[in-house]
């Protein structure tokens, strides 16, 4: 039980990514104008057709079709990935207290547990961060990455599509989208950990790069186009409103102030134990 808390954040990922597996091989008949139901006559469907009359707009380049709608959604999910992102510099902000309710109450009794479990609460309402949160985005662009997938491969003018040296509907023969993709989001990964006070799960920072150059590296070139170009959207999203440099900076600002207020501090006690002054400490 200890291991499955310690790696939940790991195994859910993991859940998802077989999810995605799982679902992006559902589902082979081609879809058009004729197809039922809301998966593919709606979701589907419409996402190709978003595709094609984009890149129709650039003489039917259906890379660049893939590349714009992506940024496009990328775009229109800033707010929830700003959201995330400060969720997330919040749950590290608070890490220090957290480990010291773990210490507090590390006892295992049910009582103490209990206590943990409300001042815990109490720690995350007054901070006013939700730990479940973190997934939200994820969950989000689940169906729309398998969306993507499935309208490459079932739109048969978007499976033949070519962009640059690729075939939109098969793997990319050299691994360069794939190694791109896993690229962007180790980088992406490793901005996130400069902002955070604690390093946080090291394993996550680098795991989650190897899954997505395992999906990619199988499925279609336009899945690793997407996940080039929307992970290195997110890269530029974090320098933009989540700054790790900015962050690391005005952090250590804060700690050498606090660093000359206490050295200030004792050196007015010495000074006043000097003249024989009553000083508090």
């Amino acid at each position: 039980m200890n291991f499955l808390r310690k790696r939940k954040r790991l195994l859910l990922a993991v859940s998802m990514l077989a999810l995605v597996v799982f679902l992006s091989a559902c589902g082979t008949d081609p879809v058009s104008a004729e197809s039922t139901g809301i998966w593919e006559g709606v979701i589907i469907y419409n996402f190709a057709r978003a595709i094609i009359w984009v890149s129709n707009l650039f003489g039917e380049n259906y890379g660049v079709g893939i590349i714009i709608v992506t940024v496009i959604i990328r775009a229109m999910l800033i707010p929830f990935t700003h959201f995330q992102q400060k969720n997330m510099q919040q749950m590290n902000d608070i890490s220090p207290q957290m480990e010291e309710l773990k210490e507090k109450y590390s006892a295992r009794d049910a009582e103490t547990q209990e206590k943990f479990k409300e001042e815990q609460q109490r720690l995350y309402s007054e901070a006013g961060v939700n730990p479940y949160m973190g997934c939200l985005p994820m969950l989000i662009q689940m169906p729309v990455f398998i969306a993507l997938y499935q309208a490459v491969n079932r739109t048969p003018i978007l499976a033949t599509g070519d962009f640059l040296w690729v075939n939109l509907g098969e793997p990319d023969p050299y691994f360069i989208l794939p190694i791109l993709a896993g690229v962007f989001t180790l980088g992406h990964s490793v901005l996130m950990s400069m902002g955070r006070v604690t390093e946080g799960n090291k394993v996550m920072t680098y795991v989650m790069p190897l899954f997505i150059v395992f999906i990619t590296f199988r499925l279609s070139s336009a899945l690793a186009l997407y996940f080039t170009v929307s992970n290195g959207f997110s890269m530029l999203q974090t320098l933009l409103f989540q700054n790790p440099f900015k962050i690391r900076k005005e952090r250590a600002d804060k700690e050498a102030q606090e660093r000359e207020a206490e050295r200030q501090r004792k050196r007015a006690i010495k000074r006043a134990q000097k003249y024989g002054r009553n000083v508090k400490k």
